[in-house]
């Protein structure tokens, strides 16, 4: 499986590029910064983890080849590619809709069966069916426990000059991030722009999605200073986006793809926030298993999964919000004592550690 993933950050390249999307598509890897005692233990320990499974070459770099402020150095994956979501997705939908296919936005599903799905605007009927609903699934009485809705925000400055980018050691087509619980994630652009996101907005009761949730001033803040901590020269830098979404979170945070013969309808999904390069592999392995092949692909462990269904409400509520808090509570926990937390090791497996 983690051999598949790596070889899906080419194929998307490669399908870009053959469809002839430009989607700022770099492989530059990603740096991941340890700035902290417990965090340097945490690379040592990803990287030799990394060599245990023999599919890809993470490498430890020390301080001197990293510049993220108080770093002791960091990990290097190479196996990732910086990215722009927008146009992949934009750039998609053109190439499928130019080989017959048909894209219907604004069309709300509201049922489905073998054979038929139910929508705001009419019925479609269809021999096999595929949900890919991701987080939204969470909006449908049938899968509502299947899935809960996990939002991630993000920001982004104003493009950048070269020199602070020459003062800050990041080249074009690197992502970084850093060993923290609450996760954080950043790319530089191809505009020489910083995009940088992450987790720290609560989970709303009953799995519910709504536009106003994709923006929260507080967890804007609080990636605007988590950005100045890692790059402090960046403090004067005018904030010129601010965006969210929703993510799919499975109750064991495993991703699936799956087909029954029975009812011809198959799924996939479970990203966690690692959709963009997963979606590629899904994509391919639920053709295989569509089309009744068998390889490689379908072969996969992920291949008709099963997740448990999420504890319903306040259950729910309470061991989701619990969660996050929790992994904020982890990384103060960690500066404070120097140690790795006790917290996370107890809530680690609630939030899919």
């Amino acid at each position: 499986m983690r051999r598949a993933m790596v070889d899906t950050v080419d194929e998307v390249g490669r399908a870009a590029s053959e469809a002839g999307i430009d989607a700022d598509y770099v492989k530059g890897g990603t740096v991941a910064y340890a700035r902290s005692a417990v965090q340097w233990r945490a690379a040592e320990a990803e990287v030799e983890e990394a060599a245990g499974f023999g599919a890809d070459a993470l490498e430890l770099w020390d301080s001197t080849r990293v510049r993220a402020a108080g770093a002791l150095g960091a990990s290097f994956d190479p196996a990732c590619a910086r990215v722009h979501p927008a146009k992949l997705v934009r750039g998609l939908a053109s190439a499928v809709e130019r080989r017959g296919a048909t894209v219907a936005e604004q069309t709300e599903v509201l049922d489905w069966a073998p054979g038929r799905v139910t929508t705001n605007r009419g019925t479609v009927t269809a021999d096999r069916i595929v949900l890919a609903t991701e987080g939204y699934g969470a909006t449908l009485p049938q899968s509502h426990r299947r899935i809960l809705p996990l939002y991630s925000l993000m920001i982004a400055t104003e493009p950048l000059p070269e020199a602070f980018w020459d003062e800050i050691g990041l080249e074009h087509g690197q992502t970084f991030c850093d060993f923290r619980h609450l996760l954080i994630y950043g790319q530089r652009t191809a505009d020489n722009r910083f995009a940088f996101g992450g987790r720290g907005a609560r989970y709303h009761w009953g799995s519910s999605i709504r536009p106003n949730y994709d923006r929260s001033p507080r967890v804007f803040e609080h990636l605007r200073t988590a950005l100045r901590e890692l790059f402090p020269s960046v403090a004067d830098a005018a904030i010129t986006h601010r965006w969210g979404g929703p993510l799919g979170v499975p109750r064991d945070w495993h991703a699936s793809a799956n087909f029954d013969p029975a009812t011809r309808i198959a799924s996939a999904g479970g990203y966690v926030g690692d959709g963009l390069s997963t979606t590629n592999l899904a994509g391919r392995t639920l053709a295989d298993l569509l089309t009744g092949a068998d390889t490689e692909l379908t072969r996969l462990p992920w291949v008709n999964h099963r997740s448990p269904d999420w504890e319903p409400e306040p259950l729910r509520f309470a061991g989701a919000n619990a969660g996050m808090t929790a992994m904020s509570v982890a990384d103060a926990e960690e500066r404070l004592t120097g140690r790795p937390s006790l917290t996370a090791r107890v809530m680690g497996p609630l939030v899919g550690h």
